[in-house]
């Protein structure tokens, strides 16, 4: 009554302001309801034809049939494979190398001209020539799958090591540092949760990859069995196959984001 403040009511629309664990979960829970009561009523009301565009319980149904009677889960499993090794051997690559480029001009002069270029080059056009290098086997697509990503991520590492503040090195270096010492001690550890945040980005691109990488000359994998269901039109297969790799790339996302919390601690109490 004597002037003290009155809260002040929360607003859906805060810029960067935390919300309950609860709330999260529901607005997360909701957009998904939506969207199949969106599939749902597309079907119901004709919008789309249901054979091209089969209801959601069938899609459900499709996977089902696929995991019990066609072995599907050893299907998922060599794709995961493929994409865990591709993705493991990107980052061998890009993460040194990143780190050197972003940290060494000179190292970024001889480095950035070629890794640019390679960017702006489409990975599935490198197909016919991948398939004469390995052949039809497991090398042609984890090639295709590292070609896809390795790029990209060099460049997001670099610009990230970049963007450690001046302060800091200077700093080290006034204290008697010498180049590795700084690069050990200061710029790794600075730059590593962007790094890692990097990963995350590129892995889901990697998934993105995936039918492309297995859908030419390949028996096994998601994208084959996605490709044999659509010589007899069993789109509701083909839907199960998009649908396990969206929930695939959720799981390898959450599984990112629970490292992170888990190496760097401290940045989830600065957010709070």
């Amino acid at each position: 009554m004597n002037g003290a403040p009155t809260p002040r009511r929360p607003r859906w629309f805060e810029f960067q302001r935390a919300i309950p664990a609860r709330a999260s979960l529901a607005l997360g829970v909701s957009v998904w309801i939506i969207f199949f009561l969106l599939w749902e009523s597309a079907v119901v009301f004709e919008w789309v034809n249901s054979l091209f565009m089969p209801p959601p319980e069938k899609v459900l149904l499709g996977l089902w049939s696929l995991l019990v009677k066609d072995a599907f889960l050893v299907d998922i499993g060599i794709s995961i494979y493929r994409i865990a090794l591709s993705f493991a051997l990107a980052c061998l690559v890009a993460v040194p190398l990143g780190i050197f480029m972003g940290s060494f001009p000179r190292v970024e002069a001889f480095f950035n001209p070629l890794v640019s270029a390679w960017r702006y080059l489409p990975a599935p056009s490198f197909i016919p020539l991948l398939l004469m290098w390995f052949g039809t086997g497991d090398g042609q697509k984890i090639a295709l799958l590292f070609i896809g990503v390795i790029w990209f991520l060099i460049t997001i590492i670099m610009d990230h090591v970049k963007s450690v503040r001046r302060e800091l090195i200077e700093t080290s270096m006034t204290l008697g540092g010498n180049r590795w010492q700084i690069l050990r001690t200061v710029v790794i550890p600075a730059s590593m949760p962007n790094i890692m945040v990097a990963m995350r980005q590129m892995l889901a691109v990697s998934w993105t990859y995936l039918v492309i990488a297995e859908i030419v000359a390949a028996t096994t994998g998601i994208g084959a069995v996605m490709m044999r269901a659509k010589r007899f039109l069993h789109v509701e297969k083909i839907m199960a196959g998009i649908l396990v790799i969206g929930l695939l790339g959720l799981l390898f996302d959450f599984l990112f984001r629970r490292l992170h919390r888990l190496l760097f601690p401290y940045l989830e109490s600065e957010r709070r």
